[in-house]
């Protein structure tokens, strides 16, 4: 073991001098604020820095979880407290990947529990363990379809979450993949008349969500029909899967989703963790790594990573992908919370988040608003107002209730809307008064 020697000052000087620079500041010539300019006050003592950060902390503004009606990605949900005991465990809590399976089993064998039940959820035959998020886990299955086609067109329905969207663009954009927006119909799904008449020769895949990003539950089987063997990407919401017919009924090809639901905490919006799940025959396809169990020579059941396409453990030009995460820790998050909740746990929460979002619905419809859109949905609706609801989200807000998203922050067209969601922790009389709230700013 060698101790750890700083490099001297002839060696700074030397390896400066290499490069074309005379000293350590020219490194740093183009980054506008140094550490010079930071004005860093002197230190304080922990009493005084701990007192400080909690008369900070008092200026915050605290929702309670039953007064949140704003979902889109993020989603309020209770979490038992067994999930993040166990998850704290300093055996889970690791620095890194675990590579070395021999001292990791406990972390990989947590991981294998995590896919089989990825897959028991959206029905699909192998998922991985390696999403930074739902965003770029739908970037990833987009060039996971090119990979599989070697086609350069993707067709995306317009109610895909617009950030999802945005994130996929740019991962695609050094592939120069080219991206078609399938509008919507009166219901709120995707107009499947546009998209039957954009399949072409040059399509390489199809993007929808379910339920979509407006809350309504897409016609999966009428969009597999209409696309022929296009490659099918679904992004799904994991509480819904327990109550509607997993994608895989309908010949999907790949599922990608956000893991947040399912015991992380909304945390200011992540960190969280992504999913991806396809069929068998596309595993070759697939980024990131897969975890596998075995047996070792003695005949003992053991867990290994099986399966790890990027270019730091194979060749370069087989590398799918150079995704590189320790969500590891957030996915054992998803299996502890899974395990403990249980299918019928989990579909007890789907049923009452439902409900709720229906009993919602209704109370807002006896107050004169009307629902933009009239497709079946699951917990999430959007809600026409009578003017531009962003001021009126604040005014909401200022009498502590964090209410439905509003959608002009994604489209102008919708300005005068938002997006209401609800879960099992939204009681009735949370959402009585989100009703009398909205009736008195947004009439």
């Amino acid at each position: 073991m060698h101790p750890y020697i700083p490099h001297t000052n002839e060696e700074i000087r030397q390896m400066l001098q290499t490069i074309g620079v005379q000293q350590l500041d020219d490194l740093y010539k183009d980054v506008p604020l140094t550490a010079k300019d930071l004005k860093i006050p002197n230190g304080l003592d922990e009493f005084t820095v701990v007192s400080l950060l909690e008369s900070l902390a008092c200026e915050n503004k605290v929702i309670e979880k039953s007064n949140i009606f704003m979902g889109a990605g993020i989603y309020a949900h209770y979490i038992p407290q067994v999930v993040k005991a166990l998850a704290s465990r300093p055996e889970f809590v690791t620095a890194y990947t675990p590579y070395q399976a021999e001292v990791s089993q406990g972390t990989l064998q947590a991981l294998f529990e995590y896919q089989t039940m990825i897959c028991e959820l959206t029905g699909m035959e192998v998922a991985n363990s390696s999403m930074y998020d739902g965003a770029s886990a739908l970037a990833e299955a987009v060039l996971m379809a090119y990979r599989i086609n070697g086609k350069h067109e993707i067709l995306i329905s317009k109610a895909v979450h617009p950030e999802y969207i945005e994130t996929t663009r740019t991962y695609a954009s050094a592939q120069n993949l080219s991206f078609r927006q399938i509008p919507l119909d009166t219901s709120g799904k995707t107009d499947l008349g546009v998209l039957r008449e954009s399949v072409d020769e040059e399509t390489c895949a199809v993007v929808v969500q379910y339920p979509n990003f407006f809350g309504i539950v897409e016609d999966l089987k009428a969009i597999r029909e209409n696309i022929k063997d296009v490659v099918l990407i679904v992004v799904a919401e994991p509480f819904s899967l327990s109550v509607l017919e997993p994608p895989a009924t309908f010949g999907t090809d790949i599922v990608v989703g956000d893991g947040q639901p399912l015991g992380i905490s909304m945390n200011y919006g992540g960190p969280t963790v992504g999913f991806l799940a396809t069929l068998e025959k596309h595993v070759r396809k697939m980024p990131g790594r897969l975890i596998g169990e075995t047996r070792d020579m003695e005949g003992n059941k053991g867990y290994v990573m099986i399966l790890q396409t990027r270019e730091q453990h194979i060749r370069r030009e087989k590398a799918t992908s150079n995704i590189c995460t320790n969500h590891a820790l957030m996915a054992v998050i998803n299996a502890i919370f899974m395990s403990t909740m249980g299918p019928n746990g989990l579909r007890e929460v789907a049923m009452r988040s439902y409900s709720n979002a229906h009993y919602l619905a209704g109370k807002l419809r006896e107050k004169g608003f009307k629902l933009l859109f009239d497709g079946p949905f699951f917990n999430e609706f959007a809600v026409k107002f009578s003017k531009d609801y962003d001021s009126s989200w604040r005014q909401i807000f200022e009498e502590g209730v964090l209410g439905p998203l509003p959608l002009g922050w994604y489209f102008e067209e919708y300005k005068d809307c938002g997006l209401v969601c609800t879960t099992e922790v939204n009681t009735k009389q949370s959402m009585d008064l989100l009703v009398e709230l909205l009736g008195r700013d947004v009439r």
